[in-house]
């Protein structure tokens, strides 16, 4: 029974690792509201204070606490994350007080994880992990949601603006990615759909909401909140990852200890005793 209830654990963490990469989520939480009525601007003003105002950085590292809810069960984790930008992502997942059960390296061209439970371990591709989840997924997209900056190596220029009394909104249609950047024809057919929500007050994303043109029924939407300064800059302390797919999976993140341009180790060893998942 016990050995049945961790490889189900197990699975189901590397179902939700495999699905946080797609980035496409939806979640509902209330907006603060501005006083005073925000200025009218166009879509090249907001777009350049959101650049400005984006988090700056060569390495992050934090200590985090995750809730996670699928199929309405909650389950505890906790664990650190830590980047260097477009090279590495590393994640350690532990359950409440206890030892470390699954481990995750993401590069720009692989995604390798650990699962400990059940000595298991995937190594892979973008093109396997794409095929595997029936989207287009790349390093870009995962690091930007996290961080909580936009996309970077996409087209900035069909971006509309428009405003509400609590937040700016910048919308596209058709956002794909630079061509200088395309490596292969999944890249040049992923066109996503990307809302955007603004702080009229810091230019910080709130809220970033995305869908693939192709695949509009799997929707990511990322709410950021809870900001703090870190060396200078604001970060979300507080993220929602909802993901609307054929089985919702719900995520909410508090960080901790969060640092900024402090050299990180990313320690990935796979036993000789683990089995490979294909």
């Amino acid at each position: 029974m016990a050995k049945q209830f961790t490889n189900t654990i197990g699975s189901k963490l590397f179902l939700v690792f495999a699905i946080l990469l797609l980035l496409l989520v939806s979640c509902k939480t209330n907006r603060s509201i501005i006083k005073e009525p925000i200025k009218e601007y166009g879509a090249d003003f907001l777009f350049n204070k959101l650049k400005e105002n984006e988090l700056r950085y060569d390495w992050f590292s934090a200590k985090y606490s995750l809730d996670l809810i699928i199929e309405k069960k909650k389950t505890s984790f906790s664990g650190q994350l830590r980047m260097r930008k477009d090279s590495a992502i590393w994640i350690s997942l532990s359950p409440a007080l206890g030892i470390e059960m699954a481990r995750l390296l993401i590069s720009v061209d692989s995604v390798k994880f650990i699962n400990r439970i059940n000595k298991t371990y995937f190594v892979g591709d973008y093109v396997s992990i794409n095929k595997m989840l029936g989207t287009n997924i790349d390093f870009d997209i995962i690091q930007s949601l996290l961080i909580g900056n936009d996309l970077t190596y996409y087209e900035e220029g069909k971006f509309r603006a428009s405003y509400d009394s609590k937040e700016y909104h910048l919308v596209t249609a058709g956002r794909s990615k630079l061509k200088k950047y395309v490596r292969n024809k999944e890249d040049e057919d992923r066109i996503y759909i990307q809302n955007i929500y603004l702080n009229p007050e810091s230019f910080k994303i709130s809220t970033m909401k995305v869908k693939e043109l192709k695949k509009e029924s799997i929707k990511l939407e990322a709410d950021y909140s809870d900001f703090q300064m870190v060396v200078d800059q604001l970060f979300a302390h507080h993220v929602v990852y909802d993901i609307s797919a054929d089985s919702p999976i719900l995520t909410e993140v508090e960080y901790s200890k969060v640092k900024i341009n402090e050299p990180q180790q990313f320690p990935f060893k796979i036993s000789t005793k683990y089995s490979r998942i294909q």
